[in-house]
């Protein structure tokens, strides 16, 4: 008499699903709780990094709004360690170079602003007063937000442009209005736009140069010269203006280009999202052992059920498989909040500061692989602590 030997029970997948799911659903508040640290981890790697490459992406277009072909030409130092000079035909010279499509300076003046005569010659509010040239603000490629730039007429009389941000911390809200230079009144004609590129230029008080030498005995001396050439002429030009600049001396000369302050700030912003990340990891690492926790918990709590199934067919692989899904399920669900909650801070972050919105395509892919790949270590324990359970079990529990 031959005896057949019944074939193993077998899951299909939609079966998984449902006995996974069917666990969860029995402990709402704890499930809750251990989406909720995942959904922590994974929204604060999401922010971090999209936040981090929409501030990058809106210095990129400010780049490619400005252009990159603005260098600047200050004194430097000469070797006893004295400030040197730059030469009065400093700017007419740069512009005799073939390369050379703007050329403008300005020239510090030792006096104070203030917005009446009655207020400290301490209390300046960091403002510079300088004189400058007509062809600064094409240089520069500014905008007068409010009345003209200098011209041949004002540039002679006592007639000041402001920047922004000059303007604003004396409380200039229009042209017309007088300010305290030096010993005495200055009538505003203009203020400036934000100038990115230029953020000195924001904080000063601009005169011509001729009302420069007449009111304050300026020497004609320029402080800093500002030069714009084409994109693909840049290095060949910056190679060539200490010494057109200062043919004797070229080493007392230091030319800089404001873009690399921009691009340095991006690449800033990148170092310090790599710390954030850290900080999203961990938090998505404790996550994990709150998954693990849970998962574990589960088991002892439900040591009954899972000897019940054994003694009813079910091999050690399905209760494997059954912890196992109820881990990646937990996970996904907390992975996916976090995805959508890390996505809105995000975009309202990027809206509050005028920024383009920007999520990387990979960070949406890598975390949620994380997700699972933390899940899945989580769940590992606790599943195979479960299908060691032994049948007998459910006997002695009834």
């Amino acid at each position: 008499m031959s005896t057949t030997v019944p074939a193993p029970s077998r899951l299909r997948l939609r079966d998984v699903l449902r006995v996974g799911g069917a666990g969860l659903r029995t402990r709402p508040g704890r499930v809750f709780l251990s989406a909720l640290g995942i959904a922590i981890g994974i929204a604060t790697m999401i922010a971090v990094i999209g936040i981090s490459a929409s501030g990058q992406e809106q210095l990129m277009r400010q780049l490619d709004r400005l252009g990159t072909g603005l260098l600047r030409v200050e004194a430097g130092s000469t070797f006893s360690g004295e400030e040197a000079r730059l030469p009065a035909r400093a700017v007419a010279m740069v512009r005799e170079v073939e390369a050379v499509r703007h050329a403008g300076a300005t020239g510090t003046i030792a006096v104070a602003i203030r917005r009446t005569d009655r207020i400290p010659k301490e209390l300046t509010g960091g403002i510079t007063v300088q004189a400058a040239t007509f062809d600064l603000l094409s240089t520069l490629d500014g905008q007068v937000r409010a009345g003209s730039w200098l011209n041949e007429a004002t540039a002679r009389y006592p007639a000041v442009v402001l920047g922004s941000v000059a303007a604003e911390r004396l409380g200039v809200t229009g042209t017309g209005m007088r300010v305290w230079i030096g010993d005495r009144w200055f009538t505003v004609i203009g203020i400036l736009g934000p100038m990115p590129l230029a953020p000195e230029i924001e904080r000063s008080a601009l005169i011509g140069f001729a009302a420069a030498q007449k009111y304050f005995q300026f020497d004609g001396h320029p402080t800093t010269i500002y030069e714009r050439s084409a994109e693909e002429s840049v290095e060949a030009v910056r190679a060539l203006l200490a010494r057109t600049v200062n043919p004797e001396n070229p080493e007392h000369v230091a030319v800089s280009r404001p873009s690399d302050a921009l691009a340095a700030r991006a690449a800033a912003a990148g170092t310090f999202t790599g710390l954030l990340l850290g900080l999203g990891a961990v938090a998505l690492l404790v996550g994990g052992v709150g998954v693990a926790n849970t998962m574990v918990i589960s088991v002892l709590e439900r040591r009954r059920e899972i000897g019940l199934r054994r003694s009813l067919g079910a091999t050690r692989g399905q209760i494997r498989m059954q912890f196992l899904t109820e881990s990646l399920i937990l996970s996904v669900i907390g992975g996916g909040g976090g995805l959508v909650i890390g996505v809105l801070v995000t975009m309202a972050y990027a809206l509050m500061q005028g920024w383009p919105a920007v999520v990387p395509p990979w960070v949406i892919g890598g975390t949620l692989a994380a997700t699972l790949t933390v899940s899945l270590i989580a769940g590992i324990y606790p599943a195979v602590r479960a299908s060691r359970v032994p049948p007998s079990v459910a006997l002695a529990m009834i």
